[in-house]
This record gives structure tokens, sequence and C-alpha cells, in this order.
């Protein structure tokens, strides 16, 4: 074929060159544009979507639980992450379970796990179900079942909750269940602010201070022991905020490892029983009279020297105390009958109106869920029922209550709820007056005396200015009371010329041993742990012994006779 004419050959070389640079413009429109798209898609990321991206790398750092710790920032709970042993049948899809038979599978995790049982393993394994073979192994038991080569056995990391101080405080944590939710105690209570992711993240601080906390069960283990009690209970709270420093109930349970045993121990015996606390409600009783103004001369004196009669019924003392006492001696040797007449001059209104402002009428005012409810007669009291509740029977309340009647009258009047919520400044409830102010500091002097002088003796720590009121109480049964079981109780506060902390002890059941001179009474049990912890605790809360001061009694001692011998 003969070549193109030379002017076709020139325009078929410039329309090919004209192709080629419209190529080349598209190609580097294209760059531009995708140039363009990347720059602005960065920008997005910088603008709108840093903060998504740090929230997302420091959730990974946020406990899937947050932390719980006493007032000081102890940890009391907290997550890590554990191992399980986790056995997935369907590890294998469309195969057997296992590659290797149960049994020969069974006997190399009970070399790693030498507790557990090669047949009941064999068992589950054989079963071909998925389920947990145990909950928690260390990372080097992990190591040791991947180097079993079992697809089938699977150890993931999960979540769980660790209980550092062990059964410190149990009862006012409680537990987190294997369903992930907090169960009885704080955990609970705070169910929803531990597991929120924007809340999580920031430690829940308790009013609880975990060195008196382990000081005060340790004194509460120790008399319980001594005394051979079935039982044994106590409570620190700060009389002017309410909040509550310690609070234990015995025996206890460890949340780390809940076992049907565990389960038992749970019952809170300071928040959720009730009991008739018996003669620690005398105070209480004077100083509604005082504050009624039905008891003014404390130097009056009352006949005690023969039961009391009301219809059918007589009122005893323990044993014979004296003819006549005055309103000190009264409760320095605690006289039911001497506290009776008070009372019955006091009246039922103004008696049963002054038990309903300590809040005996209603379940106790704390955050646990587990609170009990006062056997608590309703309606216009009998003569003989405001007698009888003058000395701690007819009415059964939880030793919380006591503790919170307690700070009110030793406090200047002011009765203000139990919390277990580390107050900041300006969060203290104002609550409301029950007292005056001068029946309280009367009542500070009669409580010390009680303790210099009187049935609490026991309970003396010197320089540390302790008064209280022992009470003992027997346990009712079918058919009445049964005068083998007692309920006994030491209500405190100190330093008393300047209150700061109620201390209540209580033990449940107490034998009379060698260790208490074969006596069953609180003067000889629940007094010790008040003598015996106050020491230990005070320095910690900034309470210092000081033989240098005390409350003043000069006006009281000289009405304190011999008669009352």
């Amino acid at each position: 074929m003969a070549p193109p004419p030379p002017a076709r050959r020139y325009n078929l070389r410039t329309e090919t060159l004209k192709m080629a640079k419209q190529r080349a413009i598209v190609i580097a429109f294209i760059f531009a544009a995708a140039t363009a798209v990347l720059v602005l898609r960065v920008g997005m990321l910088g603008l709108f979507e840093a903060d998504t991206a740090h929230a997302s790398g420091s959730s990974l750092l946020v406990p899937d639980r947050g932390e719980i710790t006493d007032r000081n920032g102890i940890p009391l709970a907290r997550d890590f992450k554990s191992y399980a042993l986790w056995f997935n049948p369907k590890a294998m899809e469309g195969g057997e379970p296992l590659t290797r038979p149960a049994g020969d599978i069974a006997r190399e995790l009970v070399r790693i796990f030498p507790d557990m049982d090669e047949a009941d393993l064999t068992r589950r394994l054989a079963s071909g179900k998925g389920q947990y073979l145990r909950r928690r192994i260390l990372p080097e038991q992990a190591n040791r079942v991947h180097a079993i080569g079992e697809p089938a056995l699977n150890p993931p990391a999960e979540p769980s909750r660790y209980y550092p101080e062990g059964t410190l405080a149990a009862h006012v944590l409680g537990y987190v269940g294997a369903d992930g939710g907090g169960h009885v105690g704080m955990e609970e209570v705070f169910d929803k602010q531990l597991t929120d992711p924007s809340t999580r993240g920031a430690p829940v601080a308790l009013a609880i201070d975990a060195r008196v906390q382990a000081a005060l069960e340790d004194e509460l283990y120790r008399v319980m022991g001594l005394a051979q009690a079935k039982g044994a209970g106590g409570i620190v709270m700060d009389v002017d905020t309410g909040e509550v420093v310690a609070l234990a109930s015995l025996p206890t349970f460890d949340p780390n490892h809940i076992d049907e045993r565990g389960m038992e121990l749970m019952f809170n015996r300071v928040t959720n029983q009730v009991y008739e606390l018996g003669s620690t409600f005398k105070p209480l009783t004077v100083a509604a009279a005082i504050d009624a103004g039905t008891v003014g001369n404390l130097a009056r004196r009352w006949p005690t020297g023969a039961p009391l009669r009301v219809g059918r019924f007589s009122i005893r003392d323990s044993h014979k105390i004296g003819n006549t006492l005055n309103v000190p001696e009264i409760l320095m040797h605690s006289s039911n009958i001497g506290t009776a007449q008070i009372a019955d001059e006091l009246g039922s209104a103004r008696m049963k109106a002054k038990m309903e402002q300590l809040g005996f009428n209603e379940r106790p005012h704390i955050e646990l869920p587990a609170r009990g409810f006062p056997i608590w007669r309703s309606g216009e009291w009998p003569r003989l029922t405001t007698m009888t509740v003058s000395y701690g029977h007819g009415i059964a309340v939880t030793p919380l209550h006591l503790a919170s009647a307690y700070a009110a009258m030793v406090n200047g009047g002011i009765w203000r709820p139990a919390t277990l919520k580390k107050l900041n400044a300006g969060e203290v409830p104002q609550g409301r007056r029950v007292f005056k102010e001068a029946t309280s500091a009367r009542m500070r002097q009669m409580l010390r005396m009680i303790v210099t002088d009187g049935t609490g003796r026991k309970a003396d720590a010197p320089g540390f200015r302790i008064g209280g009121k022992t009470g003992s109480a027997e346990k009712p049964g079918a058919g009445g009371y049964k005068r083998t079981s007692l309920v006994t109780t030491f209500a405190s506060a100190f330093p008393m010329d300047n209150p700061r902390y109620v201390v209540v002890a209580m033990m449940d059941e107490p034998q009379g041993t060698a260790a208490t001179s074969y006596q069953r009474t609180a003067a000889w049990n629940a007094a010790m742990v008040v003598g015996n912890v106050v020491p230990r605790i005070g320095p910690m809360l900034g309470v210092y012994p000081d033989d240098s001061r005390d409350i003043d009694l000069t006006d009281l001692r000289p009405l304190v006779g011999k008669e009352a011998h």
C-alpha cells in the first residue's frame, strides 16, 4: 500500500497529540480530585472525630465496672481482667467436639488444676455442652491449657470483680454476681453509676474508713469468741453528719467467693435485724422527760425498793439497788422501776411522739437495700407499753436506729439520717431537732457518769472520755421470753466533752465464760468491745487521748448517794 500523503500524515499526528494531552488532563484531574477528597477526609477526621477517637481510646482504659473506695481512697472493690476456662464444643465447625477422648483431655487438665475431679471433668467434656470448667485461672495456667492443643478449650480474658480487702466491710459492699449485676450492698445501690460508661471512670467514695472498719471487726470477733456469742454487730457514726465510718455484722462472708454458706451469712444484723435493745433506751426516756419538763430536779428520788405493780404485771430490777434513786442513779445502776416511773409521768402520747421523732417507727435511714422494719405498736399506747418501752422492751429496732438516736442525744439534739456516702462540704443534711441543746448537754454528763461510776465501767478508756449505756434483753420465744438467750448492747459516744463519734456494739446470745467472769450481760461483753476499740480508732479519726480533759460533772457527783449501792 502506498503511504498517505504528507497532509494526511500531519493531521493524524496532530490528532494523536491532542488525544494524549486530553488523557493527561483527565488523569491529572482524577489525581487532583482524589487528593482533594483525601485532604478533606483528613480534615473531617481532625475536626469532628478527634473526640470520638480519643474517647474510644480512653474507654479501653476505663474498667467495665467502676471502683469503690473508702473515704481515704483505699480500693475496696475494683475490676481486673482474669482468665476463665471455657469448653467450646463448636470450636471445630462440623466436626467432633474434641480431637481426643474426653478422659485424656480431663487427665491433662487435672495436671494443671490438681483440685479438679477427673471423673467429673470427663463427664462434662463428654456431654458436648458449652460451659465454664473454671471461672478464674492464672495467666500461666492459661498458657498450659493452650499447650494441650485442644481447640475446644478456650481460656478467654474477661472482667472480674475483686475485693482486695477480702471480707472487710462485706455487708456494706455486697458482691457482683455472675450476671454482672451488684447485689446486697453498695454494689447494688450504685449499680447504675458503676456500670454507666459516662460515670464508671470515677471511683465511688464511701464514708467507710477501712482502718476503723478493720479495728471494729477485729474487736467484735475477739469478744464474740471470748463470750462464745452466736453473732455480733457494730457501728461507728459521725454524730454531726450521720456518716457511717464503720459497720460490721458477724459472722461475715467473702465477696470474692460466694457460695451457699456465704449466702446464708449475708443477713445484716446492724441494719436488717430488729431487737429489743433493753436498757440502752433508758437515757432516751430520761432525755424525753427532761425535754418535756416532767423531770426538772435531778435530785428528786423515786421509790425503787419494791417491784412496781401495773395491773396484773410487775416491773422488777435485776437485783436490789436501793430503796430510792434519783435520775443519775437510775441511769448509773440501770433501774427498770425508776425508768418506768419517769415514763409514766411523761405520758404515753409524749413518749410515743419522741420515739417517732427518733425514727423508731420506720425502717432505718441508710442506702443499703436490706433494712428491717421495727416491731412497733401503732395507735394509742397503753400505760404498760409506755413503761416497758422506757427500758427497751415492747418495741424492737435495729442497732442502726439506736446509733442515730444516740447521735441526736449527744450532738446538741439534731437527728440526721445515717449515710454510707462520703459527704463533701455543704452536703450534710440539716436534720431535725429532737432534743433541746440543754437536754443534750445534761445527757452527755449522765452518760459519762454511767461509764465512770455505773454499769459501763468496762467501756472506759483513759483519756478518751467515753460515755454510754449498757443494755441486756432476753430474746422473745414461744410462750414468752427465753431467759437463756440474751442480746447485749453498749451504745456510746466519745469524747463526751465534745462528742465526735457514736459507737454501738452488740452481741447475739453471749454465754457466761471464764473470760467474762461467767457473766452474760452487756457490761461484761459489749462494753468491753467499746473500751477496746475506741483507743484504736480514736487517733485514726483525729481524737487523741487527753487525761487533762473531761466533761464537768461537779454539779452531778454530789447527787450520787450511798443509798443506791
